[in-house]
């Protein structure tokens, strides 16, 4: 019975957010690109990979390691 319920809360939230965590608004890839050199190119990059994305295409984020001071 626990399992079942646990079952069914992750199926509705995956479906209730499922479209909506993913996307970026234009504010905030506006915002995120601000402080790039080339403010242009980034946009256009980052609007590229959210349509890519909302498609159902897999696309590529770079991982930048942690350093320590």
């Amino acid at each position: 019975m626990k399992l079942a319920l646990n079952f069914s809360i992750f199926l509705f939230a995956l479906f209730v957010f499922g479209d909506k965590s993913f996307s970026l608004s234009d504010y905030q890839i506006k915002k995120i690109c601000k402080k790039e050199r080339n403010e242009f190119s980034c946009i256009r990059n980052l609007q590229e990979k959210r349509s890519k994305l909302q498609k159902g295409n897999l696309i590529e984020i770079p991982i930048i390691p942690y350093k320590e001071n």
